[in-house]
């Protein structure tokens, strides 16, 4: 295992940890100081725990016979002395496995039966139900053990052909997309599983790393879960190719299909370069021969040379067990290991950080500078008594006309700001109820008999079309409904900044980017699947069905985090503004009341400018800690986000 692949992602475990601690201070912030409400509590703490549970997944995918398993063998089971998936010669992982840790359970292997396909069931459904799933229990101190448990996901069974259709994995003339090994004309073998989950107690794994292994593009194309939802929500791919065969049709199908322009990030390994180590050739022949396949490769799918990492994981995971540096380092893994190290975890970590930022950044900075403000406001009141401080009566009702009439002036200018809030929020609860639950029910119920009765891919293609136009409808009217909604605020904000002083704030932008890139993902996976000559030319109801249901479940889901993101912002566009005018209002209400009482009793001067020191260092204490916080959510240090504390008179 690469010390500096686990070293990182160590760190980056530890670092969730302080961004989650960040949001629970932020929380307890908000509760000691009487600003918390149930919604934003939820908020802060759903925040919280997604950070807590979050995963960072890396799949492998390839054709079959290129080495994932090895290469994870190599890459995180070295240390184990020997082949803990199985990954030698006609005994390979045959059905997507999840590898992954779960402290609340014991080791275990979960095996969810083939026959589960001949149900109208997603696999994330039936993670839900145990029963469904064959478990076997892992012994940590029995090797023996454990590496025949991880043996069973070689395992085949030998069907009917009948029962084989039934299952959707063979259709007269689509043999090339089955799983299935033919053996005789009457019987077939078909994987013994359809999914399995892992839950192992590895370092990496515990530092919340999940590996899923796919087999090859036979699999992907009967298992519409892998292809819609569970490869694009990956962080990362690495796409095995074979170095002396390079780039062939198949491969190249399953990257075009399945990889290329449909995951957030690739990186292409070059697998058995062990393969063109020649003792009648010199290395500079061996190098250039290796440097050309990768060229070559990169050009024809379209990658950065950079991207593309020749290495054996094979001759690497013999180094590791039997800790031959030089083997090792001929072997070439540890270039992978750096750029997961490099590149892939550093880039999860800034997708996470701004996921934060963007769900409560502005809540932090609306909360920081009301604070600030109000230390500005016990300054300013401290002034004040300073200046009155010896005076007579007639000057301190002076001070309270003045103070009466900027209050009257502020008091307009939030009567006219409640007026138009109402008409906002009123409006964004409307966009809200058009994708509530109900109504997305509804909407996925009409797509639903567009294709029922049929289930071609043409009833499919149009039924998927008409949903992917409704979804354009909803984000493009919540969109004008946000930049409408964002010029108002920032109005908001520039009346009170001129008249009453308020901090120049910028309201968050809606962000809807990711969900549209998401629903064009699912676009285009369905335009593919329905294009696809053997799905045309050969109809298969059950593979058609699993396909629209995965896709519909993924639908629902980008409805619901649009929802989720919508109401989100809503909160955090308006909320801070209409709690930094109250807080505004509460500050010159005091201020009036305390001019008012020096103005009839002059005496009184002292004992409130005691007071006043002690607010202002309250408040000083504050706009540290919430300094503090917003540091750590931004990943910068205090003096960067932190001015120098103001002084007040006398001090």
């Amino acid at each position: 295992m690469s010390s500096q692949l686990e070293s990182l992602v160590s760190r980056f475990r530890e670092w969730r940890e302080e961004l989650r601690r960040g949001i629970e201070a932020y929380h307890v912030w908000l509760d000691n100081h009487g600003h918390v409400d149930i919604q934003r509590s939820l908020r802060l703490y759903d925040l919280a725990e997604s950070l807590r549970n979050d995963r960072m997944v890396l799949a492998f995918i390839a054709e079959f016979s290129r080495g994932k398993s090895e290469l994870i063998n190599a890459m995180f089971f070295a240390n184990f002395r020997q082949r803990l998936l199985p990954s030698t010669v006609g005994r390979t992982t045959m059905c997507p496995t999840e590898l992954f840790h779960d402290g609340a359970e014991e080791p275990y292997v979960r095996l969810l039966p083939i026959e589960t396909r001949a149900r109208n069931e997603t696999i994330i459904s039936l993670k839900h139900r145990p029963i469904e799933w064959v478990k076997v229990r892992l012994d940590l101190n029995d090797r023996d053990q454990i590496i025949k448990a991880f043996g069973m996901l070689a395992q085949t069974k030998s069907v009917s052909l009948e029962e084989a259709q039934n299952l959707g994995l063979l259709h007269e003339g689509d043999l090339y997309t089955t799983t299935v090994l033919k053996k005789r004309q009457a019987r077939v073998d078909v994987p013994a599983w359809r999914h399995a989950l892992i839950n192992f107690p590895h370092p990496l794994l515990k530092s919340g790393l999940v590996i899923l292994d796919t087999p090859g593009l036979n699999a992907l194309g009967t298992e519409p879960e892998l292809t819609v939802s569970m490869i694009p929500n990956c962080h990362a791919v690495m796409f095995l190719l074979a170095t002396d065969t390079g780039v062939t049709k198949s491969d190249l199908d399953v990257w075009q299909r399945y990889v290329h322009g449909r995951v957030p990030r690739s990186i292409v390994v070059l697998n058995k370069i062990d393969l063109l180590w020649d003792e009648l050739r010199n290395d500079e022949e061996i190098e250039a021969d290796l440097a050309k396949q990768v060229r070559e490769t990169a050009a024809t799918l379209e990658v950065p040379q950079s991207h593309v990492v020749p290495l054996s994981a094979q001759k690497a995971l013999v180094a590791r067990v039997r800790d031959d540096a030089a083997m090792l380092e001929r072997s070439r893994i540890r270039d992978l290991e750096r750029i997961v190290a490099e590149e892939i975890v550093p880039a999860k970590q800034e997708i996470l950080r701004s996921a934060v930022q963007r769900e409560i950044g502005s809540m932090v900075n609306a909360s920081l500078e009301s604070v600030r403000a109000a230390v500005t406001a016990t300054v300013t009141e401290l002034k004040e008594l300073e200046e009155l401080s010896g005076k007579n009566r007639d000057l301190a009702r002076a001070m309270l006309a003045r103070l009466d009439r900027e209050k009257a002036a502020y008091q307009t200018n939030v009567d006219r700001f409640k007026t138009n809030y109402g008409a906002v929020l009123q409006r964004g609860h409307q966009l809200l109820a058009t994708i509530a639950d109900d109504e997305l029910d509804r909407v996925f119920s009409e797509a639903q008999r567009t294709i029922e009765g049929s289930w071609t891919t043409a009833g499919l293609l149009r039924s998927m079309r008409a949903l992917f136009d409704q979804f354009g409808g909803y984000s493009n009217t919540m969109l004008d409904f946000a930049n409408a909604t964002t010029e108002f605020v920032e109005g908001v904000y520039k009346t009170f900044h001129e008249q009453h002083g308020f901090p120049k704030l910028t309201p968050p932008q809606l962000n809807l980017q990711k969900h549209v890139v998401r629903m064009g993902q699912l676009k285009q996976a369905t335009e593919g699947f329905c294009s696809d000559p053997v799905n045309v030319a050969f109809p298969k109801f059950m593979v058609i069905r699993n396909f629209y249901e995965q896709v519909v479940t993924e639908a629902r889901g980008v409805f619901r985090q649009v929802r989720s993101d919508f109401e989100s912002w809503l909160g955090n566009s308006l909320v801070p503004l209409s709690s930094q005018l109250k807080e505004h209002q509460k500050l010159l209400e005091r201020r009036v009341e305390n001019v008012r009482k020096v103005s009839e009793d002059i005496n009184s001067l002292k004992d409130r400018r005691a007071a006043l020191e002690l607010q202002w260092r309250d408040l000083q204490k504050q706009s540290h800690e919430l300094s503090q916080i917003r540091a750590v959510l931004r990943g910068t240090s205090e003096t960067d986000t932190n001015p120098a504390p103001q002084k007040r008179p006398g001090l």
